[in-house]
């Protein structure tokens, strides 16, 4: 069984290493860490999924939290959502 991390790093105070996890699972999880955080506050997302990056622009949209980046690199994907 797969597992998610949740990490802290000094320049991404919350952060969720969601590797290893497919659709819908990082979605599930950054939704349920997002709500938990203040306004303005910054979730950082690690995804491995090929699906994520149209997934986190939908989940975006659709709730209002903004994703302020979304880069790739060697096939992992990261993410930054904000608290609206």
């Amino acid at each position: 069984m797969l597992r998610f991390r949740t990490v802290t790093a000094p320049n991404a105070p919350h952060r969720l290493d969601a590797r290893g996890l497919f659709c819908p699972m990082p979605i599930l999880k950054a939704s349920a860490m997002i709500e938990k955080l203040g306004e303005g506050e910054r979730l950082e997302v690690l995804a491995d999924d090929p699906a994520a990056p149209s997934d986190f622009v939908a989940f975006s949209k659709r709730t209002g939290h903004p994703l302020r980046e979304s880069t790739e690199d060697a096939g992992t994907y990261r993410f930054v959502l904000e608290h609206k």
